[in-house]
């Protein structure tokens, strides 16, 4: 697969994952991001050595988007410490089977993961391994469809909790297009991998050793946002 790149220096690289693509390598063994981009910096360094590539964050794998990964371990610290302080900031574009309360939103819930079955679900706050989860949302259209009313939402994600922005929007009532996981309008559909309506579209950061304001930025693109072309705007 060819990296699409965003931006790439000798401490960072930034790319589209396409939906589909593992973050990270899984029990399927398909090809996954860490290691085309690993291969990727292999192909393009005058050494045989193996290459330091440290991913930020991940993508699930149904969602495409902008992904950040580190190309040393003091990159990776530092662009760690960015998301841990909020410094980097994440923003998404759904596709929404529903109707929202509000046109600005913002959610705020607790969550726990359930590690043998890879989900995650809202949960009190006094539950064993409860994690906030918080996000906020801008309604950009509503249009109504065969498949009734869908909402096209920008979300800001405040959080990086497993599964966050799909669980709250089900939670919400509004699931995500295309999401048999969690999304109660597919829950007779037949559950796979394949691409929802969700795509990682803007991150914002500060370059580590420059200092420089960086804006990596990506439309969505897919069969799963064809649905919005469906009507005029």
């Amino acid at each position: 697969m060819k990296l699409e790149i965003l931006y790439e220096d000798e401490y960072m690289l930034a790319c589209v994952k396409p939906p589909g693509v593992p973050s990270q390598a899984d029990k399927s063994n398909d090809e996954d991001m860490v290691t085309i981009v690993k291969n990727y910096i292999f192909d393009n360094q005058s050494s045989n050595d193996e290459p330091y590539v440290a991913m930020l964050h991940r993508l699930d794998r149904p969602v495409g988007g902008v992904m950040i990964f580190a190309k040393d371990k003091d990159t990776a610290a530092k662009l760690s410490k960015q998301q841990t302080d909020g410094a980097m900031v994440k923003y998404y574009q759904a596709v929404l089977t529903g109707e929202l309360p509000e046109e600005y939103g913002e959610l705020s819930d607790y969550m726990v993961k359930d590690a043998k079955t890879n989900t995650s679900k809202i949960c009190s706050k006094d539950t064993d391994g409860a994690k906030k989860a918080e996000l906020t949302y801008e309604l950009l259209d509503e249009f109504e469809t065969d498949e009734g009313i869908l909402s096209y939402v920008l979300i800001k994600l405040l959080t990086g909790r497993h599964h966050q922005i799909r669980v709250q929007m089900s939670h919400l009532g509004c699931g995500v297009w295309g999401d048999t996981k969690y999304n109660i309008k597919y829950k007779n559909a037949k559950k796979g991998v394949k691409q929802i309506a969700l795509f990682s579209s803007r991150i914002e950061l500060e370059h580590p050793v420059t200092g420089e304001h960086l804006v990596l930025k990506k439309e969505p693109y897919g069969k799963a946002f064809d649905v919005i072309e469906m009507d005029e705007f």
